[in-house]
């Protein structure tokens, strides 16, 4: 799944590319999953100019003059160029811009999510956290760790796999119970939220300056499916937490 640090590049790309263009076409071949019919995508968003596009959470903004197209990729989505053709599998959507441009989505798992005007969430982004508010929001939580961090209910933008590389940069067990993580640990998490969303994003940005997809994951630490090891040399263990495979090590601080 494409978390903080490739939709922010993603976000940057599509927009030095689409905005100021005008979307000439959308084509929603996969509706399933439609909360509008595309007849709605049609009428709001076919003749307006794309005005930015912006990461908002997992999803991204394509904001227009009147309209937003909010798309969420889930865990499978990908984007792709076109011109004049689209000849990508698995397409969900195509969006075909006035200069000729086409921007293809798909999905073999067809899970992709559009949604016209999507509702604006209270909840804070990961990489705008207040000083003090995990400290405050995590008090009477008795869930483990992994799961606040990435359901979306407390925090905006964090996904299975840097939920587990954040987890590691702060030596936070993923199983430790929220409410009992002494305040000093959650500033240590806290700050970890920023520095591994934040140096995977310049990691990602230096190899794959022009990316729109998804790329390799192999410089992270511990959400290393193909690996045994971490870089330290640590043994990684596997286990499922809220039916989904959490990366960990031993030597990660459990409180419960």
């Amino acid at each position: 799944m494409p978390e903080i640090p490739d939709l922010n590049i993603f976000s940057g790309n599509l927009a030095k590319r689409l905005v100021g263009r005008t979307l000439s076409n959308i084509h929603i071949g996969v509706p399933r999953k439609l909360k509008e019919p595309e007849a709605a995508f049609k009428a709001a968003l076919e003749g307006r100019q794309l005005t930015a596009v912006r990461r908002v959470g997992k999803q991204l903004y394509f904001e227009f003059d009147r309209h937003v197209l909010g798309l969420h990729l889930m865990l499978y989505g990908s984007m792709h160029w076109y011109e004049s053709k689209n000849e990508h599998k698995f397409t969900i959507a195509e969006l075909l811009f006035s200069d000729g441009t086409g921007l293809a989505i798909t999905d073999w798992q067809k899970s992709v999510t559009l949604t016209l005007d999507p509702e604006i969430s209270t909840v804070p982004d990961a990489l705008a956290l207040k000083e003090g508010y995990l400290e405050t929001a995590l008090k009477k939580i008795g869930r483990p760790i992994k799961t606040v961090l990435t359901d979306g209910k407390l925090v905006q933008g964090i996904g299975n796999a840097y939920g587990d590389e954040i987890l590691y940069a702060a030596n936070l067990s993923p199983f430790s119970i929220a409410a009992k993580i002494p305040e000093a640990k959650i500033d240590t998490l806290t700050k970890a939220i920023k520095q591994v969303l934040t140096e995977a994003e310049a990691h990602i940005l230096q190899n794959f300056p022009d990316t729109i997809t998804e790329k390799e994951r192999d410089f992270l630490k511990v959400h290393l499916p193909k690996h045994k090891l971490t870089p330290n040399g640590e043994p990684i263990l596997v286990a499922e937490i809220a039916s989904r495979k959490t990366y960990y090590t031993e030597g990660q601080e459990l409180f419960e």
